[in-house]
């Protein structure tokens, strides 16, 4: 239930005024959940738009990145992280790639200043069709007061 919650909340409402409670426990932060889906659409839209710099900004630093291909990458800024990634390159490893999607988002666990999320995307081409489906973990962290993805780990290839 809190999964369809979370996907209504960043689907139908763009992650505005969602709310809910928390659990018997106290696990759950709705607020920071909510911020941290906010984040992930910033990352999402960024990356459709190929805009760098944007995208660069939706990230917190340091950055981590477990590959799919078992290395381990750290930046250390926004404008070294941007030195290390070139849509025109991405695009030449994905011919026909025209957006991705989301295609199932699972809070798995959160707190005040972090929450971890599961990821499965799909690449689309122009017309809609699916390139390519992977699985992916997001730590989102809340530095200073930004809401960011601090590191992820990706079975997607370049």
């Amino acid at each position: 239930m809190r999964i369809l919650f979370s996907l209504l909340c960043v689907l139908a409402l763009g992650v505005v005024g969602c709310s809910g409670t928390a659990g018997a426990d106290g696990s759950e932060f709705p607020e920071a959940e909510a911020a941290a889906l906010q984040a992930l659409k910033e990352f999402h839209q960024a990356f459709n738009a190929r805009d760098e710099e944007a995208w660069a900004a939706t990230l917190n630093y340091p950055h981590v990145r477990f590959s799919s291909s078992g290395n381990v990458t750290v930046w250390d800024t926004p404008e070294e992280y941007m030195a290390g990634f070139d849509f025109g390159a991405f695009e030449a490893l994905n011919p026909g790639w025209d957006h991705s999607a989301w295609d199932s988002i699972e809070i798995v666990q959160s707190g005040p200043d972090k929450v971890h999320v599961a990821l499965q995307f799909s690449r689309y081409d122009a017309e809609g069709n699916v390139l390519s489906t992977f699985k992916t973990f997001h730590i989102m962290t809340n530095q200073d007061g930004h809401w960011g993805t601090q590191s992820r780990s990706s079975y997607a290839v370049p």
